[in-house]
């Protein structure tokens, strides 16, 4: 197997930014580039061009109708997709298709051998439901990556470990009593941020119980709080040995972000993603896949995704 990492990265998922000064602007990706290329990280990395998905990968998480929903909102280019948060504008279908189709190319090719990890900085929508748009979140890549492990290469036992500030509720509720999905997410205390939800006794329901695990952080908690939460994200993963591993490393939890209130460095990222490809060595064949999320603050997203994907190419 090629031990290489793939990174995607392209103006194809750039585009995947809300304009007129919307903290998920079109520059999120630059940034983060930026710093790789300042660290060399680039030239470690194999860089992958986008890949658009089509309808029927996207019918494998949502629902015909918000799909066309969606398609009317890009065609017309103006309103919101929720309340308030995720506006429309002209070519957000085909966007947020980019986000979803090289989530899925990077699956295929690491299946293959290709390469053993892969990293997206411009992914990880976590808050999109089945039929619905939700926090700056239109079509949730991680969802369809999970059908498509089903479907396509019969993988059942998938572990999501989500540090992103905000709690993946749109993956966590889609698979709330589905026991072969493992979630670990350590998230600001829903009480104090949105979406207000992921508190500590939300464990699953039914054959579900006890295969997930909120951490629910205080404000203000640092790198020191966030290691001790570690400890038990690798207790609860290795009690299921997964088969495959999603990490989504939202940079929104580092100190000095505009919509949130934990206190991380990006030594905090880099410590989970050197774990999880650790443990995905020892359970998963390696297969690790990465994805930005959120993160607001362009230094703060760009050092943090450096960190995550130095210790993805210099993982044994």
């Amino acid at each position: 197997m090629d031990q290489k990492v793939y990174l995607y990265v392209g103006e194809e998922l750039a585009r995947y930014g809300f304009p007129d000064g919307h903290p998920f602007g079109p520059d999120r990706q630059a940034a983060f580039l930026r710093e790789a290329t300042r660290q060399g990280l680039h030239r470690q990395a194999a860089l992958r061009r986008p890949v658009v998905a089509n309808r029927e990968a996207l019918e494998r998480f949502h629902t015909p109708d918000y799909l066309e929903q969606v398609e009317r909102a890009s065609r017309a280019g103006r309103g919101y997709l929720d309340y308030g948060d995720t506006p429309a504008f002209p070519g957000i279908f085909e966007a947020a298709a980019a986000v979803v189709g090289s989530a899925l190319d990077g699956l295929r090719r690491l299946m293959e051998g290709e390469c053993r990890r892969t990293f997206q900085a411009i992914g990880g929508l976590h808050h999109a439901r089945r039929a619905r748009a939700a926090g700056f979140c239109v079509f949730n890549d991680t969802g369809v990556l999970i059908e498509t492990l089903r479907r396509d290469y019969g993988i059942r036992r998938v572990a999501y470990v989500d540090i992103d500030v905000h709690h993946g509720d749109g993956v966590f509720y889609a698979y709330e009593d589905d026991p072969d999905v493992i979630v670990a997410d350590v998230h600001e205390d829903g009480r104090y941020l949105y979406p207000g939800t992921g508190h500590a006794d939300e464990t699953g329901t039914g054959t579900a119980q006890g295969t997930k695990l909120n951490v629910p952080m205080p404000p203000g908690a640092g790198d020191e709080a966030f290691f001790q939460a570690w400890e038990r994200v690798e207790d609860h993963l290795r009690r299921f040995a997964p088969e495959f591993v999603i990490l989504q490393c939202g940079a929104d939890s580092l100190a000095g972000d505009p919509l949130a209130h934990l206190r991380y460095s990006s030594a905090a990222h880099a410590h989970a993603a050197r774990r999880l490809a650790a443990l995905a060595e020892e359970y998963a064949q390696g297969r690790l896949m990465a994805f930005g999320g959120g993160g607001y603050d362009r230094p703060n997203l760009a050092t943090a995704w450096s960190a995550v994907l130095k210790e993805l190419v210099e993982a044994p």
